[in-house]
């Protein structure tokens, strides 16, 4: 799929929900917790997250929001926040282009770029360490369900 990666701005926050929802039905459905905070995200947070200045990419086709990541940045730290595909795109290469993107895109101070994801999706974690993610902990989140972080240096 030919993608182009962009900036995302207020503007792109209801196709940004309607992806993110669409790519975290599964996890939702995985775990049994339709309360995952992509899933229950507003519009109004969502456009405040894309108009307060750190990184937020989409991948489009065309005119189409296929995927979108977001980030959000802690002095030496960016997480990698809500990376989400359009269900019909997922395995083309636009989620891996997008994290590669983000990362990129992270301000000069980040010597750390790290997310989450939850410790029974298989897929995900193997996704993100042919990415050169690395395991570094585990936790429970707000809902309850056990999460693997992963980091990688900024080179």
């Amino acid at each position: 799929m030919n993608v182009h990666i962009g900036q995302l701005k207020p503007e792109h926050a209801g196709e940004v929900m309607t992806i993110q929802r669409a790519a975290y039905l599964q996890e939702a459905r995985r775990y049994g917790a339709w309360d995952l905070p992509p899933l229950v995200e507003t519009l109004d947070q969502i456009r405040d997250h894309l108009a307060d200045g750190t990184p937020a990419l989409g991948a489009f086709s065309g005119p189409r929001l296929v995927g979108s990541v977001r980030s959000r940045v802690d002095g030496e730290r960016m997480e990698v926040a809500r990376l989400s595909v359009a269900p019909d795109v997922q395995g083309g290469g636009v989620g891996r282009r997008l994290l590669e993107a983000i990362s990129e895109h992270a301000p000069d101070d980040v010597k750390v770029v790290w997310l989450f994801t939850g410790a029974e999706s298989e897929g995900n974690i193997a996704f993100y360490e042919s990415a050169g993610f690395v395991r570094v902990s585990e936790h429970l989140d707000a809902v309850g369900i056990r999460c693997v972080t992963l980091e990688q240096k900024v080179i």
